[in-house]
């Protein structure tokens, strides 16, 4: 089994070569895609004079506030717009393909944040209402596998629920994470809009876990986030992930050849 997590500016991009590479991938296994789209969710956010709201970490790492009206834009581009796309083009490629969310099932209950701590222009700390985002607890396997069985690829919209039934915003990176270490995959192909991990101007070949930790000073906060979901990830059993281009031809072929980034746990 594989799960490949597409970026949004992959999407915008190159759907096409990354969907072909799909189609010819699930002929031998079971694949679940994960998609973003974050910026295809600012575009039409903002065409409905809906102005997006981003947020910054103390940390450092910049996020999208999601209040109610944005909750209804990126539920409706998440799960209408863009997962539905990715199903029609599979279907022109004779690949089987259901396209689904997160609250379907419902596969990933999150819990919602209710504040969180943000930093201004000038560096000052305060609180505020956390919105409607929230953080993986649970993963329902059942109906993953029982879809996969039937043959079906899996498309999925990172969106979650809660136990009062109130909708998520979850990211991305943090749904193809947790599937992969639910579902103990093999591997988890994130496609992304660089060639790998990036420090001093090199695309690193290979991360040890052990590595990580030196590597997040020397990286931007969006690959940061990236690499510890990942560690996480590995440590719950996934054997291998890869940070790579889908910005190319045969995007996951050049991957799984050793293009990229591979982490490991050895």
């Amino acid at each position: 089994m594989i799960i490949v997590k597409i970026g949004g500016n992959v999407i915008k991009k190159n759907l096409d070569n990354v969907l072909y590479d799909i189609s010819e991938l699930a002929k031998n296994q079971n694949v679940i895609i994960v998609h973003g789209g974050g910026n295809i969710v600012t575009e039409i956010s903002k065409k409905l004079n809906i102005e997006p709201k981003f947020v910054t970490s103390p940390s450092g790492i910049r996020s999208r506030y999601t209040d109610e009206k944005e909750l209804e834009v990126y539920v409706m581009v998440m799960a209408g717009k863009i997962n539905k796309l990715i199903v029609s083009k599979l279907y022109a490629l004779n690949v089987k393909s259901i396209g689904i969310s997160g609250a379907d099932g419902p596969i990933l209950i999150a819990e919602r944040k209710k504040r969180i701590i943000i930093v201004n222009q000038r560096g000052r700390k305060r609180v505020i209402n956390g919105g409607y985002t929230g953080k993986i607890k649970k993963v329902n396997r059942e109906l993953i596998n029982n879809l996969l069985a039937l043959g079906y690829v899996v498309v999925i919209a990172p969106i979650a629920i809660d136990t009062d039934g109130t909708l998520l915003n979850v990211d991305g990176d943090q749904v193809a994470c947790i599937l992969a270490s639910a579902l103990k995959v093999s591997t988890l192909i994130i496609l992304t809009d660089v060639e790998g991990v990036v420090v001093d101007g090199y695309v690193l070949k290979a991360i040890k876990l052990d590595e990580i930790s030196s590597i997040l000073p020397k990286i931007g906060p969006g690959m940061n986030r990236k690499l510890l979901m990942i560690k996480e990830a590995i440590k719950s059993g996934v054997n291998k992930v890869i940070i790579a281009s889908g910005l190319k031809p045969e995007p996951i072929k050049h991957a799984l050849e050793g293009s990229g980034t591979y982490i490991m746990g050895e």
